[in-house]
């Protein structure tokens, strides 16, 4: 049974949804309903499972509280590509 389900999105995503649909010959609402459908899976709602040879590493070094993940990434790819 359809239910008819009422957004709120800016202008201009809808605009370039409703080409996209366009142009791969489906409705905005099977397009929709489609992406809904893929990240409610029930296998992506699931937690990951913890292989034993990860789980022995659980714990072994501690990060410092200030320390910035994505800076810290950034600054290293940057060293890698340029």
């Amino acid at each position: 049974m359809n239910t008819k389900l009422t957004l709120m999105i800016q202008k201009d995503v809808i605009v370039n949804a409703k080409k996209y649909a366009s142009v791969s010959g489906k409705s905005l609402s099977v397009i929709v309903e489609n992406y809904l459908k893929f990240i409610t899976r029930e296998e992506l709602l699931q937690e990951p499972e913890i292989t034993p040879n990860i789980k022995t590493l659980q714990g072994s070094f501690k990060v410092p509280k200030d320390f910035d993940y994505k800076k810290e990434l950034s600054k290293k790819m940057g060293e890698k590509y340029l």
